[in-house]
């Protein structure tokens, strides 16, 4: 009967079990973590397991009247002020993402109503589902808490105060006045006394400057000792200083302000050559020719932006200024043109400098614009400016040259239809360089240093002879979403590296296969245009032999192109870049390398478009995308500079010094040439020394002696 009841329970054990397995594999994803507090607008979360088929839902939470508890998890999705993304990182990973769609700044006295009516701004409780389906599988709740942004309405000062010196203007003009509020009893300076209060005390204020004497005389000072109790030792130990002194004077002052007066001198002034009106020195503001401050937009020390921030000599910084776009921007600084900002600015050496401006098109918006997907009726504001870099460079104290570099941009703005809140975020930055602008960085003297840019030039015929202007040499550079950059990554000598981007192809151009592979060549060409190799790390652009020629391998112009519909081969996607150097020798202890050869070829691959399902070839709209890569490999000569191998070294390798640790050759080795710690006549004198001491040492040792014994008896 026993046997049969544990079958009984075994099998019902069983059973538990296989339902608890089977609803864990139906139920196989977590967030991680499964409950967040937030304080601020944006917030992450992971779900892991199994997501396919998973779809997220967002709900706004709140109490039950009845029960005082949350609601059971459902699949309903609510309309709340926050923006749910995902993002797939990984086979079984899922980035969760939510953002505030609403302003933080506190409402003020204007009709605006997207802002905050009180301090406490967010006060909710989220859950994001993830469902199967109808069934929720897991669940994040997130409670929010978030208050409003708060500016200080007027810009901060960021003025110091300046102590003087005590010595021409006492820092206290009364000591005394030690109660704030309330009179000090006997100090007559104190001006929180009333006139009947001084009558009281007005003959016994306290002496010294401005009634300063508040302490008892220390036992140290020399005046606090009588004649009758002083030791001996005391006029050899003891302060002098005067009784007027205080704690808040000093032990040393000297009871009154000096006026400082230029003493006569009988010697000839030394005239010194006159100064220019603008001389700049660390932390000095920059002026323009117009005696104006050279203004920049800056963050302020609480984050606020300021347009109208001066900028400073030698003072490198990075700033960052959000704005809610709601229209077209108009004017500075976010509208902004070459004229505008060619400034002349002073270059504290009596001169004046341009600004030298260079425009770029941003290709990737997202570090600078965060907005809702864009939407037809929105407003598009052109040449916005993004970015303002500028590079000072200075010599002494002056500047030689000012570069801008200004970062342009189409950006999306609300409309009267779509009344959305776009935040762009306009980035500057201010960097100091010492020297020349025409001066470029060399990567070693003289030879490469492991790390340094590789330098290329590209041949200039001008009337008084032919330089060399410096390009670098590019490998590709993805940006965010993979699209390949307008600049390349510069190549780095000693590192060997591969890069790649993605290039869009549409089904057109696979219908032209020569016009596509010879775009593509065009492409590989443009990265990098250096058509010479510096040999050494600091070539002279006027000296040619300082120069190599870059050998390119020419692709088989025979080689078809075309394979059928949607496919091309013989694509140059590939570029791969080849440097031989060798060491030339060692300085202060780094190997100096020079560059004997560059070879750049180009290896062709297929491309075909992937039709899919269905017909969709036929439509020659399609868009795809398709990989380019370039590579860079350095390779090492080894130049073996050494003598010959003899016949014995070949021959009896167990005497080889090279390839033993024992090196017999080597036992009588400060006696022979090839010892240059001492002079050789210096070193043949003490090993004839040696030689000596050995030689007396077994004439007068006990083997000799017996060799004399021996040598007698035989004569005997």
């Amino acid at each position: 009967m026993a046997n049969i009841l544990s079958a009984r329970v075994l099998c019902r054990c069983a059973y538990i079990l296989l339902i608890v397995l089977i609803t864990d594999a139906k139920s196989n994803v977590v967030f991680q973590p499964s409950y967040l507090v937030t304080s601020g607008p944006r917030l992450s979360a992971f779900l892991l397991g199994n997501t396919s088929g998973i779809s997220l839902t967002l709900s706004s939470l709140s109490l039950s009247n009845a029960s005082g508890r949350l609601p059971t998890p459902s699949c309903s999705d609510d309309l709340t002020q926050w923006v749910l993304t995902q993002e797939l990182v990984g086979k079984t990973t899922v980035r969760v993402q939510l953002s505030l769609n609403r302003s933080l700044l506190l409402c003020g006295n204007n009709n605006d109503t997207d802002c905050c009516p009180e301090p406490l701004c967010v006060l909710e409780t989220l859950r994001v589902s993830a469902c199967l389906g109808n069934a929720p599988q897991a669940s994040l709740l997130i409670q929010a808490r978030i208050y409003a942004q708060v500016f200080p309405t007027e810009p901060v000062s960021d003025n110091k105060s300046v102590i003087p010196n005590q010595v021409y203007r006492p820092l206290g003009s009364c000591p005394c006045d030690l109660t704030v509020g309330a009179c000090d009893v006997r100090c007559c300076c104190d001006k929180d006394c009333s006139p009947e209060a001084l009558k009281l005390f007005q003959g016994q204020c306290l002496s010294g400057p401005f009634g300063g004497e508040v302490s008892p005389v220390p036992d140290y000072v020399c005046i606090a000792q009588s004649a009758e109790n002083a030791p001996d030792w005391f006029p050899f130990l003891c302060v002098i200083s005067l009784p007027e002194n205080n704690p808040f004077l000093g032990l040393f002052y000297e009871g009154d302000t000096i006026t400082p007066k230029p003493r006569p001198s009988f010697q000839r002034p030394v005239l010194s050559a006159p100064l220019p009106t603008h001389i700049y020195q660390q932390g000095d503001p920059i002026f323009t020719i117009s005696d104006q401050y050279f203004t920049i937009p800056q963050n302020s020390l609480v984050g606020q932006c300021v347009n109208n921030a001066p900028v400073a000599f030698l003072k490198n910084f990075q700033a960052q200024c959000v704005t809610r776009l709601l229209s077209c921007p108009t004017g500075p600084p976010l509208q902004t043109t070459p004229t505008e900002l060619r400034v002349q600015v002073w270059d504290g050496q009596g001169g004046v400098v341009t600004v030298d401006v260079m425009d770029k098109m941003a290709v990737d918006l997202r570090p600078f614009v965060a907005s809702p997907v864009a939407e037809d009726g929105r407003l598009l504001c052109e040449n916005v400016t993004l970015a303002l870099d500028y590079k000072f460079f200075w010599k002494g104290n002056g500047l030689t040259n000012i570069t801008l570099t200004r970062t342009l941009g189409n950006v999306l703005s609300a409309s009267v239809s779509l009344p959305l809140t776009v935040g762009l975020t306009a980035r500057y930055s201010v960097v100091f360089l010492n020297g020349d602008a025409l001066a470029q960085p060399n990567s070693g003297n003289p030879g490469y240093q492991v790390g340094r840019p590789v330098i290329g030039g590209i041949v200039d015929t001008l009337e008084n002879g032919t330089v060399i202007q410096r390009t670098p040499v590019n490998l590709w550079k993805p940006v965010s979403s993979g699209l390949c950059a307008s600049e390349g990554r510069i190549v780095l000598f000693g590192e060997n590296s591969t890069a790649g981007c993605l290039l869009p192809v549409s089904l057109q151009n696979l219908t032209q296969c020569s016009l596509l592979s010879q775009n593509v060549a065009s492409l590989q060409r443009a990265l990098s245009t250096a058509t010479h190799i510096a040999r050494n790390g600091d070539p002279d652009v006027l000296n040619l032999t300082d120069w190599l020629n870059i050998s390119f391998v020419e692709l088989n112009s025979n080689q078809p192109v075309g394979g059928g519909i949607g496919i091309c081969s013989g694509i140059p996607s590939h570029r791969h870049i080849h440097v031989r150097s060798i060491v030339t020798g060692v300085v202060g202890g780094l190997p100096q390398r020079e560059i004997q050869a560059v070879e750049v070829s180009d290896h062709v691959s297929t491309w075909k478009f992937e039709c899919g399902g269905g017909d969709p070839c036929l439509q020659l709209t399609g868009i795809q995308t398709f990989p380019v890569t370039s590579s860079i490999t350095f390779t090492d000569i080894s130049i073996n500079t050494g003598p010959a191998k003899t016949r014995f070294q070949m021959n009896f390798t167990e005497y080889d010094c090279d390839r033993n640790d024992v090196c017999w050759p080597q036992l009588a080795f400060p006696l022979t040439r090839y010892y240059t710690g001492e002079s050789y006549s210096l070193s043949l004198a003490k090993g004839l020394i040696l030689v000596f001491f050995f030689i007396a040492a077994s004439v007068l040792g006990t083997p000799w002696k017996q060799i004399r014994q021996a040598w007698r008896s035989a004569s005997l």
